[in-house]
């Protein structure tokens, strides 16, 4: 990629990114990374990296990573008022030139689990990854022709942004999770078509009540766990997946009576859930295959809580069900 492709999908990017003279001067920053250090270009740009990262040891590492070719790092620095807390990294680009990277830290909090934590480490790392991604793609959809493969690349720079959405809400502090009013179809018809993309795809059958109302939500999580749950079929050794929607009134979810709830089936035709571990299905790091992480169904149970609703799992090999209750009324 040359200098002005890499810049354009750094302008992208949700990691703070800039680039280091040879004087050890800010030269060049990405809006993230504006964002971070809360300074406009014209005021960021010719200031020396001790300045503003304020940090001792910058001017001595910077020099080290320039001269000596190699990248160092600084962990948990405290940046601004209102303090931020960031991870720094300079990674030589050529002779004189270093790359700036910085991560804003999400704040400790009381109680987090050793899930959690790994959770967001896992987002951290994944959000350069990501950017690149997303500028591949845009890269294709301005050179490519056939309006299939258009439509590919663009499919890619929607998940890439959705996945960097879900990354940053990890890196952040905890928080009511983001409501809008939304049709469910509409998430599940953009799971179909994610899904009819992987290769040798799943046969999908769609069952919907079209009269099913908007609920509140946040799409974005909701069409995670609906992938979660379908890429879990495919490992089971399904070939066909059924999305049944239906709407059902009086409906049990933890202590809540639901007056009106949408029901929503994923129904696959996989080897099922191992007898062993039904009853622990949902916690993290249980899995089935010795390869597995054991979150995708944590993580799908955690937002179908966070909405209010519930997570159930039922059926037998050939027929498992998983069952997603949301509430339909509003408040």
């Amino acid at each position: 990629m040359n200098e002005a492709d890499w810049r354009a999908w750094a302008e992208q990017a949700t990691t703070g990114l800039g680039l280091v003279d040879a004087q050890l001067r800010l030269a060049w920053l990405n809006p993230a990374l504006a964002d971070v250090l809360d300074l406009g270009p014209r005021r960021a740009i010719g200031q020396s990296l001790a300045a503003l990262l304020g940090e001792p040891t910058v001017a001595t590492l910077a020099a080290r990573a320039r001269d000596e070719q190699r990248v160092v790092q600084w962990r948990d620095l405290r940046l601004g008022e209102p303090e931020r807390r960031v991870d720094v990294s300079l990674q030589p680009l050529d002779a004189e030139r270093l790359l700036l990277e910085v991560h804003v830290l999400a704040p400790p909090a009381a109680g987090n689990s050793p899930v959690s934590a790994s959770l967001r480490g896992l987002a951290h790392e994944v959000k350069n990854p990501l950017a690149g991604l997303r500028g591949a793609a845009q890269l294709l959809q301005r050179r490519v022709a056939e309006v299939d493969l258009k439509a590919l690349a663009g499919m890619v720079i929607a998940e890439a942004d959705r996945l960097a959405a879900l990354t940053d809400r990890l890196l952040r502090p905890a928080g009511t999770p983001p409501r809008e009013e939304l049709n469910l179809h509409a998430v599940l018809e953009r799971v179909v078509a994610l899904l009819e993309a992987e290769p040798s795809p799943l046969a999908i059958r769609q069952d919907y009540d079209p009269s099913l109302p908007e609920l509140r939500g946040d799409a974005d999580r909701l069409q995670q766990l609906l992938l979660n749950l379908a890429r879990n079929a495919r490992e089971a050794g399904a070939r066909t997946l059924t999305l049944r929607t239906r709407a059902e009134h009086g409906v049990r979810v933890g202590e809540r009576v639901l007056r009106t709830a949408l029901r929503l089936d994923v129904i696959d035709d996989g080897a099922g859930v191992p007898a062993t571990l039904r009853d622990t299905l949902f916690e993290p790091l249980v899995s089935g295959r010795a390869e597995g992480t054991g979150l995708g169904l944590a993580l799908a149970r955690e937002i179908a809580n966070a909405h209010g609703g519930e997570l159930r799992h039922a059926g037998a090999p050939g027929a498992t069900t998983f069952t997603l209750w949301l509430p339909l009324e509003h408040g």
